[in-house]
């Protein structure tokens, strides 16, 4: 190394640049919640179950589509094929795994590096956080609820078999739009609960996978085999958003005994009380910045 080498300057120098304020960090904690999600700029691990998801909820569509196309049959018309409210129900494991091994990562993978208290030093506050993190999770939970039934829908349009007139297909595409919102809104709620309790990935990993899949069994065995009522199933965190999702396509669902006015209250509620469990755990939340 060089002696010669000297500091032509130590002085501070302020930022010049363009300041986008709250918006502008909420869009890229956003978009980078979004990278770590989708595994993108990471190592190969973390792109395994991404892409099993994605695998998933999109294999089917492809496959139905191919059918579609192959036969000279209307087999979408005749009822061969899953309808599109059917269809979410079809690739519900997909959304699962999706809740449970994939998005705890938003919120987890912050508080155990120290990220947390770097975000909160710009001009983000932990409510303005937390909506880029909602953000984050609604964008990519939608590729999965909200992405196959629009890719059926456009196929089976050029196809013919999509629905007869121009006032049929908005109202059709409408529904999937909600029902896709729908759905996304409620379990990127309850994931985001679970894991604003640990600061390990693991740990919420399995506290979802067993919060859906237990209060599934656990409502199923009152009702069936205990002779109580129907309406416990609003307490069926894994099947109460698929409920709402045949109620938007005007079906009745797998559980007509339960009114549409208690499935939507049920639904609005598990996301109420989940965000505001997620708000109450931040806003207690010991940062060190």
């Amino acid at each position: 190394m060089s002696d010669s080498a000297t500091i032509h300057d130590r002085g501070y120098r302020r930022y010049e640049g363009e300041r986008s304020g709250v918006f502008g960090a909420i869009r890229s904690v956003t978009w980078h919640s979004i990278r770590s999600v989708l595994g993108l700029g990471r190592s190969a691990r973390h792109k395994i179950f991404p892409v099993i998801s994605v695998l998933i909820a999109y294999l089917p569509a492809l496959v139905f589509v191919g059918i579609a196309a192959l036969l000279p049959v209307d087999l979408v018309g005749q009822g061969a094929l899953p309808t599109y409210a059917d269809y979410v129900g079809f690739i519900g494991i997909a959304i699962v795994l999706f809740c449970g091994l994939v998005a705890p990562e938003v919120l987890v993978r912050d508080r155990r590096n120290g990220m947390l208290g770097l975000y909160l030093s710009t001009p983000l506050r932990r409510d303005t956080y937390l909506v880029a993190k909602v953000m984050a999770v609604m964008s990519t939970l939608t590729m999965v609820t909200l992405g196959p039934p629009l890719l059926l829908l456009i196929a089976y349009t050029f196809e013919g078999s999509g629905p007869g007139g121009v006032g049929d297909w908005l109202i059709l595409l409408l529904r999937i739009i909600g029902s896709g919102l729908a759905i996304s809104a409620v379990f990127a709620a309850v994931s985001l609960a679970a894991a604003s309790l640990t600061d390990r990935h693991a740990f919420a990993s399995v506290g979802i996978i067993l919060l859906l899949l237990g209060s599934a069994a656990v409502t199923g065995a009152l009702v069936e085999s205990a002779g109580m009522s129907s309406n416990l199933y609003v307490f069926n965190l894994l099947g109460m958003p698929f409920e709402i999702v045949q109620r938007i396509y005007g079906q009745p669902g797998d559980l007509p005994e339960i009114s549409t006015t208690l499935v939507v209250g049920a639904n609005a509620g598990w996301v109420a009380v989940s965000t505001a469990g997620v708000w109450l755990r931040y806003r207690r939340l010991a940062i060190t910045r």
